[in-house]
């Protein structure tokens, strides 16, 4: 949140996405390793939650005066994303097991990433 609010929420951003990417490399080896599992699930927790906080320090940002309304808007979507999501890797691990979920979890994480990449410059970033 405070990078966010000091003008580094693309930075921010950027190094959550890419570690949420990332994280599913260790998360995929739980069946051979505990180690890589804790690792990969503090990775992943790490970056959910700088993108989570960094979204909502930039909502915050864009209109002060209705930040409860924006930040409600964004949570009924991150809701939805999140049941979509759970649904989504049910039925991926009863086809592809643990590594399908990974696969899964990876893809999402890219598109997320390539989309972050596409559109960062539309954002207007405060002054430093």
């Amino acid at each position: 949140g405070r990078l966010a609010d000091r003008g580094w929420g693309n930075w921010t951003t950027s190094v959550g996405l890419v570690v949420l990417l990332v994280s599913w490399w260790p998360v995929s080896l739980a069946p051979k390793s505990l180690w890589a599992l804790g690792v990969g699930i503090v990775a992943l927790d790490l970056a959910i939650q700088a993108l989570h906080v960094t979204n909502q320090s930039e909502l915050y940002a864009v209109r002060p005066e209705a930040r409860s309304r924006l930040v409600a808007g964004y949570m009924v979507f991150y809701s939805i994303g999140s049941g979509a999501g759970s649904i989504t890797s049910t039925l991926v691990f009863a086809q592809a097991g643990w590594s399908g979920v990974c696969v899964q979890g990876a893809a999402i994480a890219a598109v997320a990433l390539l989309f972050w990449g596409l559109t960062r410059f539309r954002a207007k970033e405060p002054a430093r």
